[in-house]
């Protein structure tokens, strides 16, 4: 005798009280599950392109400290070419940042845009007075 002998002539139980779900949405229970969760976005972050730092010669760092030397803070507006580290891997993007320079902070070596933008004059690799 089998185990479900006894059961195998049985009607399919049928809730009284509940409407009976469409296979439709007993599908959509289970359209939200991820079996590998966060698999999508760690494809798209290895996908994501970083640049390397370009190292200055000695001669272009001269011409930007010469440029900077000539703004005046808070008149001269500047175009600044500068590496921005990615936070999440190595690498960065370059970006032109364009406004009024507020100051020039020597001491801590960085440049304070008047939009609150800091950039670090370590990571300036262009500088267009406009």
């Amino acid at each position: 005798m089998n185990n479900y002998d006894s059961i195998m002539d049985h009607p399919h139980h049928q809730s009284k009280t509940r409407p009976h779900m469409s296979m439709v949405a007993r599908a959509a229970q289970f359209s939200p599950f991820a079996a590998l969760v966060g698999y999508d976005e760690s494809v798209a972050e290895t996908q994501r392109l970083t640049e390397e730092k370009i190292t200055l010669d000695p001669d272009a760092v001269l011409a930007i400290n010469r440029t900077l030397s000539e703004i005046q803070p808070g008149r001269t507006t500047a175009a600044i070419t500068c590496f921005i580290p990615d936070p999440l891997k190595e690498g960065g993007t370059y970006t032109i940042v364009s406004g009024v320079v507020k100051k020039i902070d020597v001491l801590e070596e960085k440049v304070i845009m008047k939009d609150g933008t800091v950039i670090p004059t370590d990571d300036i690799f262009d500088i267009e007075i406009i």
